[in-house]
């Protein structure tokens, strides 16, 4: 005999509230409604849960003797309507299941700029989804016909079996094969739709991208998924954002990095950039005398808004000074005079006669001199 106590994995001294607590549970995962293929283990539950939420069944199952001899099994005292009450929680009975029911989600991928995620974007999609049937209207009638009550269940959209054993009278429960559990057939079915009350479409929809929307956020659309079967409610349409790589500024968080390569005398002498910014705005850059290569200069407030909350991020001006690659003879001339200047010449060698060089020092100080 199967312990039913561990089916629905409770104690033996479990309370009638405990158990019928734990089959509540367990049913929410396993009706075949939610789990086509857990249809067994729904009815193991179920058969356990008859027993036990029985005083009179549970009784006899803890003597060890049949819960279904002798006082008469499934239809005495204890019946499906009682599951099916343990299942929605009270009140609710069995009965024919409606064909209007609610559209599942949908997902799309939406590519965007990094300039939207800044500015913020409009963007015009196509989408592929089920919308109501435009012939009959979500019914799934032909124009002019209409459902008839099922003649195999009697419109109750379930059929009882009644089997004897030798542990008792059985009765079970199932949805009715004819209508499917509806109560209600289509004898004449839609042409358009088929009787399912929706159609694959193609429509166009105008979305909002917010400023501040990074690579794995997704934006929720209430009610623009897939319309239900028999013209339910539509789901809800989710767009999950990529943000495309840009050829000047990358991300971080927030903040923005841009490269900015500089001449030589620039960064000696100073400069003033101007750099176009993603906003749409341009920003003057400062780049002081002596500025080095590998510097930064921070922008604040020119990043990226944030998503949640007020305020922007920073852009990061990374500097490199470009080291000039060729020169006229004029050109060598002015650098070679320069560095007479600064006594930075090198006529001879690495540096000036008589003085060490910096690779001389390098090499002293591996050797340990």
């Amino acid at each position: 005999m199967s312990d039913y106590y561990a089916t629905l994995g409770v104690a033996r001294d479990a309370s009638p509230d405990d158990i019928k607590r734990a089959y509540r549970r367990l049913a929410r995962e396993l009706h075949p409604d939610v789990n086509p293929e857990a249809e067994e283990q729904f009815k193991e539950i179920t058969r356990a849960y008859e027993v036990l939420a029985d005083p009179d069944k549970r009784r006899r199952y803890d003597l060890g003797a049949d819960p279904f001899g002798a006082a008469g099994g499934f239809g005495t005292g204890f019946g499906f309507t009682d599951i099916m009450d343990a299942f929605f929680g009270g009140g609710a009975a069995s009965g024919p299941r409606p064909r209007r029911r609610r559209g599942q989600d949908a997902l799309i991928q939406v590519d965007v700029e990094l300039a939207d995620v800044v500015n913020g974007a409009t963007r015009e999609l196509s989408v592929d989804t089920a919308v109501v049937c435009g012939t009959c209207q979500g019914a799934g009638t032909q124009p002019g016909t209409e459902l008839h009550t099922c003649d195999m269940c009697g419109g109750r959209g379930d059929i009882k079996h009644v089997q004897r054993s030798f542990l008792g009278q059985v009765m079970t429960t199932r949805p009715c094969p004819q209508c499917r559990g509806h109560g209600t057939v289509i004898p004449h079915p839609c042409p358009e739709c088929a009787g399912e009350g929706r159609v694959r479409s193609r429509r166009s929809i105008t979305v909002r991208i917010p400023p501040g929307v990074d690579t794995g956020t997704r934006i929720q659309l209430a009610g623009e998924g897939e319309i239900g079967p028999g013209g339910g409610d539509a789901g809800d349409l989710y767009l999950e954002v990529l943000v495309l790589d840009h050829p000047d500024f990358h991300r971080v968080g927030d903040d923005l990095h841009v490269t900015v390569r500089i001449p030589m005398t620039a960064a000696a002498l100073g400069s003033a950039i101007v750099l176009p910014m993603l906003d749409g705005d341009d920003a003057e850059v400062d780049v002081r005398p002596g500025t080095q290569s590998g510097q930064s200069i921070p922008l604040f407030g020119r990043g990226v808004p944030h998503l949640r909350g007020n305020g922007r991020g920073d852009v990061s001006v990374d500097i490199v000074v470009e080291t000039p690659t060729q020169m006229d003879e004029r050109q060598q001339e002015l650098v070679r005079e320069l560095a007479k200047l600064r006594d930075e010449e090198r006529p001879d060698g690495p540096f000036a006669p008589g003085q060490q060089g910096f690779f001389s020092r390098l090499k002293d100080a591996f050797q340990g001199r």
